[in-house]
């Protein structure tokens, strides 16, 4: 019994993350994970099955493209059903308490070892295990989905964070156009110069200052990047009081301090956090890598890993989502099919790449779309580097992402107030973590 509460406890935690009450109750008893598909082979079966596949507003271009594609070449087909981001979690935590996922659902890949570890996936390891590029799928969104040595989900869209810079207000600042920053100084130095030109609603830098998400996404791989890391116990103990993380708060309070980061920052929730680069009025921030072509129309971009303290590859945040067969699938082998079409070089590199979409394989980023553009083949490259990765923490929404969350809490006061308590902040990080 005591798998089954901590299912319900999860699936109630799931439905009340983003609403204040949607009831959720166990249907599997004492099964825990679903069990694995069975009988499926490499390719699973494709008999003209219908097969329903949710996924979160912010991947709908993506997940349109891939299910077109999949459907016209396949009798099995996918009827995509498209979730505002905002309900996504209360939509999936009270279908897997009434037993009624859809065969596929993506999932955010934070939230990913959470649902995993309820038991809201099959067991995908066997039919991944088949696959003859099984080491290349990306490493990150693979151990996310790993749960007691199970593999559960596969990549289903990746979401990078990089630096973007704009070029022509480098070139204005007599900074090197085509030359981004490489460490965190020279992050700082850039910002400065550019805020040194003094034009009107134009600032060096920007940030999501109470975006717990923003921060998670972009200010993690500084701290990766500098070969630290940023929990640890299994993501049960916060480690964003060490050495480089007092760096990046440090670099990011003396920006504050001398002026350099646009005033709308401090109480930037998310919502407009892309807006102002966009509109040209930036010289370089934190960006996610899937914005390229968005930003490249108005400005022209810049683009390199996010850097450390010292000099070196870079980091990224392995961030986007996951999918998996759910628990509810009836048609487990046909869910497989489109699974497996997923990671094929048709769907990875002539649906994904070629929309400028980072591709899941590392034996893929060099392709007839990314030789087009370097900076397509800079944010594939940063997506292998070994300082690049997917935190894993079945807490990580209640201690990072939710409003007022500790994180939120500690990174406004290393940059707004009082950079002091940051001891105490990490403990109550550590505590949230640890539940």
């Amino acid at each position: 019994m005591r798998r089954t509460r901590r299912n319900l406890l999860i699936w109630t935690a799931l439905a009340a993350l983003m609403t204040t009450s949607v009831a959720a109750c166990s249907s599997q008893g004492d099964e825990g994970p679903a069990a694995p598909i069975a009988g499926a082979g490499v390719d699973g079966v494709d008999d003209g099955s219908e097969l329903t596949l949710w996924t979160r507003a912010p991947l709908e271009l993506q997940a349109k493209a891939l299910v077109e594609a999949y459907n016209k070449a396949h009798k099995n087909q996918v009827k995509l059903n498209i979730v505002p981001n905002d309900d996504y979690v209360a939509k999936v935590g009270a279908a897997a308490g009434a037993g009624g996922l859809p065969d596929l659902f993506a999932a955010d890949i934070v939230y990913v070892p959470n649902w995993t570890e309820a038991g809201l996936f099959h067991d995908l390891t066997e039919s991944v295990g088949q696959l003859p590029y099984a080491d290349k799928i990306n490493k990150g969104h693979l151990d996310a989905g790993t749960y007691e040595g199970k593999k559960y989900v596969l990549p289903f869209v990746l979401d990078l964070s990089v630096i973007f810079w704009n070029k022509a207000l480098y070139k204005e600042a007599g900074l090197d156009p085509e030359r981004g920053p490489t460490t965190l100084d020279e992050f700082k130095s850039q910002a400065l110069a550019v805020q040194k030109l003094n034009k009107k609603d134009t600032y060096g830098t920007y940030f999501g200052g109470n975006c717990g998400g923003c921060n998670v996404f972009t200010w993690f791989p500084m701290i990766w990047a500098s070969g630290e890391e940023v929990m640890a116990d299994g993501g049960k103990k916060s480690l964003l009081d060490g050495p480089a993380a007092q760096k990046v708060y440090g670099t990011w309070r003396e920006l504050q301090a001398a002026g350099a980061i646009a005033p709308g920052s401090k109480d930037e929730t998310g919502a407009t956090w892309v807006a102002a680069f966009q509109e040209g009025k930036v010289g370089v921030m934190p960006y996610p890598a899937t914005l390229l072509p968005t930003a490249a129309k108005t400005v022209d971009v810049g683009v390199t890993a996010i850097p450390g303290v010292t000099a070196g590859e870079g980091s990224t945040f392995v961030g986007g989502d996951g999918i998996g067969i759910s628990k509810d699938s009836k048609k487990t082998q046909q869910a497989w099919n489109f699974l497996s079409w997923l990671t094929s070089e048709e769907a990875q590199v002539k649906v994904l790449a070629a929309g400028n979409s980072t591709v899941a394989r590392s034996d893929l980023t060099e392709n007839e779309y990314s030789a087009k553009d370097p900076r397509v083949a800079t944010i594939n490259k940063v997506a292998g580097a070994p300082q690049s990765k997917t935190p894993v923490a079945v807490n990580f929404q209640q201690a990072y992402n939710a409003p007022g969350s500790p994180w939120v809490t500690l990174f406004r006061n290393q940059v707004y107030g009082d950079p002091a308590g940051l001891a105490k902040d990490n403990e109550a990080l550590s505590q949230v973590l640890g539940q």
